[in-house]
């Protein structure tokens, strides 16, 4: 059947073709978007005819009748409009040649508004031209695409057929562009680091390795911009941000891609009570962006509780309390609800699965985790009042971390050490502990200025604020198994 079609369709290619019809022309200036049309006849009243003329251009979605006069629907990015088709306007052998049109056919029109009696605004069309014969159906236009293995694969046929998918990603763009805009009306730069590094850094994570045969070396795909943009810091950038791609080889879920987009921030003079105040501006402007109107309590001061205390609060188990990773493993072991293996896991792991299987879950509403144990936080300012712990705070929202952030270290030998802390825990078996970077410690020794940081997960966001369940959902090609 389906050749069948694909056949019927290359048919009318070639007739379109030997009737002298480029069916793939080059370009077609002047169009206009559809929502622009429909916004400009707003007060038409039902019947009431116009000499106005617009050239539009899209998709063809629907077909209604045939013989003196047919009606089709025309679709682009920004909405749908009704077409008008009569024998007397075009003439038999175009009217013909534009009714044997297939659904999914490009075209495009110049056509005169009127209001239909049923209050439908319409183009008669006074002329058209093919701009890309479509060669495959389109999606079934009653039931849409929503088989999810092909809409991930094939997105291109999950914007075709589904509406509320291109406004997810047209949300995005929104979300991305709020950020943005933030961040620049308030005096930080863009730059660009580099995405193929010979030593990767600023987070716990597997990478992804790779061979620059140029060079007869190892690189690696990065899996944040966080030393890079820190080195700029100290170069007197002072507001500096980036957002791009980053990398971890790690599984696949409802929240992690391994090919993921991130913003990351930093600024001279700050510190993480400086960064909780801007995420909750910079998250505001992105949810005002899209008109978010859900349950979520966006826009009032987030719930602010330390780490201790929400593990203490869902465990019973004080983990400042049990320093040692043997001491932790036996408390965890004898927990009620033990449900975490605690063999050949570091102290910070344990830490990390305590706070990953009872905590994070119930942060539904906007909360910032503050004060991470130095040894979960390699990169953050040691808390100025609490000795053993950072000045770190994780993001939650709907149980999803968006965001992390910290008073920066800048203290080059502390920095030292923390590195020296993270060898020795790969050497007990920790395969996302952050490696040795001692170009990174050199420009400590330079002079950083107190600098709060901040990385806010876009993917992640971007689920939340268009109600997404899974991170595929809002990333146009995610990544699949061959």
């Amino acid at each position: 059947m389906e050749d069948e079609l694909l056949a019927q369709r290359r048919e009318k290619l070639d007739r379109l073709r030997s009737d002298g019809i480029d069916p793939f022309p080059h370009a077609f200036p002047g169009v206009e978007a559809i929502a622009a049309v429909r916004a400009a006849h707003q007060g038409l009243a039902d019947g009431e005819e116009t000499e106005v003329s617009h050239r539009v251009a899209g998709r063809i979605a629907a077909r209604r009748g045939q013989g003196k006069m047919a009606f089709i629907d025309l679709v682009d990015r920004s909405g749908r409009i009704q077409l008008q088709a009569r024998l007397d306007v075009l003439g038999a052998e175009t009217h013909e040649r534009l009714l044997n049109l297939d659904l999914g056919d490009l075209i495009g029109i110049d056509g005169t508004a009127f209001m239909s009696r049923r209050g439908e605004l319409t183009l008669r069309v006074d002329g058209f031209t093919v701009l890309a014969k479509s060669l495959r159906p389109p999606p079934d236009k009653h039931h849409g695409l929503h088989d999810v293995e092909t809409r991930y694969r094939q997105r291109e046929l999950d914007l075709i057929a589904n509406e509320e998918s291109r406004e997810v990603f047209v949300n995005r763009a929104r979300i991305i562009s709020a950020i943005r805009r933030a961040l620049d009306d308030d005096g930080f730069v863009e730059v660009e680091t580099p995405t193929l590094v010979s030593l990767y850094g600023g987070a716990l994570a597997k990478p992804f390795t790779t061979h620059f045969n140029a060079l007869h070396q190892d690189m690696y795909l990065r899996i944040a911009t966080e030393l890079y943009l820190k080195r700029l810091i100290v170069g007197g950038l002072e507001r500096v941000y980036e957002l791009g791609k980053n990398f971890r080889n790690e599984g696949l879920s409802p929240r992690h891609n391994p090919e993921f987009t991130m913003i990351e921030w930093y600024e001279a003079y700050a510190d993480y009570l400086d960064e909780t105040r801007r995420v909750e501006e910079v998250v505001c402007a992105a949810a005002r962006a899209v008109d978010y109107q859900g349950e979520l309590q966006l826009f009032e001061p987030w719930k602010r509780i330390t780490l201790r205390d929400a593990i203490l609060e869902q465990t019973g188990i004080d983990v400042l309390e049990h320093r040692e990773r043997d001491a932790l493993a036996a408390v965890i072991d004898a927990h009620p609800t033990h449900r975490i293996p605690t063999k050949d896991r570091t102290w910070p792991q344990l830490v990390d699965d305590l706070l990953g299987e009872f905590v994070e879950p119930t942060l539904q509403q906007p909360t910032f985790l503050m004060d991470y144990p130095v040894e979960l936080s390699p990169f953050a300012k040691r808390h100025r009042e609490i000795d053993g712990l950072t000045e770190r705070f994780e993001a939650y929202i709907c149980g999803i971390e968006i965001a992390n952030a910290f008073t920066e270290l800048n203290d080059p030998d502390d920095q030292r050490a923390r590195f020296e802390a993270q060898v020795r825990y790969a050497g007990e078996g920790d395969e996302e502990a952050q490696p040795y970077d001692e170009s990174y410690v050199r420009a400590l020794e330079h002079g950083m200025p107190p600098t709060g940081g901040v990385g806010v997960g876009i993917d992640r966001l971007t689920m939340i604020l268009t109600g997404r369940d899974t991170i595929r959902e809002v990333i146009l090609f995610p990544a699949l198994r061959d």
